[in-house]
């Protein structure tokens, strides 16, 4: 049976662990292209779209985490990947924190890029769900212009910041407001993360509003084992922004737990 999500499956399958890319919301696999050429030359690096994002099936409703989570293990099975290296920015971090809570064998080494754990509040639930009517009303382009420069620093390359607006803009909204219904009853992963046994890296643009320095800190030190790195010049998307920097953190964790 095909694979139910959209995908990127490129680079060599050699010795080294896979490298697999979630993206967030509202984006889709493209984000990580940056990361596909750097990475893909020395091993296999899978970004698949999200459900309801991209060019996977669009389904409306409610997208739990643990739904996205699911997905992605249904598509490591179909690759036949066993063990990788999981990776996942803002959204995504958090469907890599469920996968972790879920098939922890099969994750070698956890990145978390632009994320925080804590679950939603009453008030944020009700402003997720209000969103979520909004793009449904709207359509995913007002939102879009909105945002952008809180996504992206002001000063971000001007074709970063139109890549990113266009993957925004074109955002299903039925799944982008699925997943923002499914966020609004997300768990706390706060306890989970000091039960990790891998290694661990995080990630943050330093002028990110929506995740702040602060919260990649207090990730970095309920971790056991985690290294932390803090972008200069880049808002919430530092693999795009600032990918040298970003890679090369990247790069220096797959090192160890290559090893």
């Amino acid at each position: 049976m095909a694979p139910f999500l959209a995908y990127e499956d490129k680079g060599p399958h050699t010795s080294r662990l896979p490298l697999v890319l979630v993206h967030g919301h509202p984006f889709d696999r493209t984000i990580w292209t940056p990361q596909l050429a750097a990475f893909a030359r020395t091993r296999r690096v899978i970004a698949p779209d999200l459900r309801g994002y991209g060019a996977s099936p669009v389904v409306a409703g409610v997208t739990p985490l643990s739904v996205f989570a699911d997905d992605i293990a249904s598509l490591l099975d179909d690759l036949q990947v066993g063990r990788c290296v999981l990776a996942g920015l803002s959204m995504g971090g958090q469907i890599a924190m469920e996968c972790w809570s879920r098939f922890p064998g099969r994750i070698a080494g956890l990145v978390l890029a632009d994320t925080f754990p804590a679950a939603e509040t009453e008030e944020g639930g009700r402003a997720r769900y209000a969103m979520a009517d909004r793009l449904l009303r709207e359509g995913m382009r007002p939102y879009a212009d909105e945002v952008l420069y809180r996504m992206v620093a002001p000063h971000a390359d001007p074709a970063v910041a139109a890549h990113v607006h266009r993957m925004m803009a074109a955002a299903p909204p039925q799944g982008a407001a699925a997943a923002l219904r499914g966020r609004a009853e997300r768990p706390d992963y706060r306890d989970l993360l000091t039960r990790v046994t891998v290694p661990a890296l995080v990630v943050v643009g330093a002028d990110d509003t929506y995740t702040p320095v602060a919260d990649a800190e207090a990730m970095h030190a309920a971790l056991p084992d985690s290294t932390l790195r803090v972008v200069a010049g880049a808002a919430h998307l530092p693999n795009l922004e600032r990918p040298e920097e970003f890679d090369a953190a990247l790069e220096a964790f797959l090192k160890r737990v290559d090893a």
